[in-house]
């Protein structure tokens, strides 16, 4: 909470060299008088005025805005955004498509001979061991 930038803090110590330099008595004319002038000063129509500046300064930015037709320029850029996003992600699934097609159409060929090859080291090795009883051996 912050009243004219005076934090809570710097708030507090004023008050309290208010207290320590004025007294107790004193302090509550202080506090009366002080408390008049802000009203003054805030009824007053030059406070007001500078109120209305305030606001005009604040919302200066969104009426330029308006005026300029900036708004309707950014949403139409949005828009059209929107759409070659759209655009690019179409062409996006279509290449993710036609890669996959083309490595089915390269596939089978290097399948064969992955199987083959997968065949040939599953199956074991011939051997020549003497215990192996051939038919026309004894």
């Amino acid at each position: 909470m912050n009243i004219f930038g005076i934090g809570p803090l710097e708030f507090t110590l004023i008050i309290f060299i208010a207290l320590i330099v004025l007294g107790p008595n004193d302090m509550v004319k202080a506090g009366r008088t002080l408390g008049h002038w802000l009203r003054k000063i805030v009824m007053s129509q030059e406070w007001k005025a500078v109120q209305n500046a305030s606001r005009e300064l604040r919302t200066l930015p969104n009426k330029l805005i308006r005026e300029a037709g900036i708004e309707e320029a950014r949403q139409a850029m949005n828009d059209q955004m929107a759409d070659v996003r759209k655009i690019s992600n179409d062409i996006q699934s279509d290449f993710q498509h036609i890669q996959t097609d083309l490595s089915y159409q390269v596939a089978p060929s290097q399948n064969k001979q992955t199987i083959n090859e997968t065949q040939n080291d599953a199956l074991p090795p011939p051997s020549n061991s003497p215990d192996t009883n051939s038919p026309g051996e004894i």
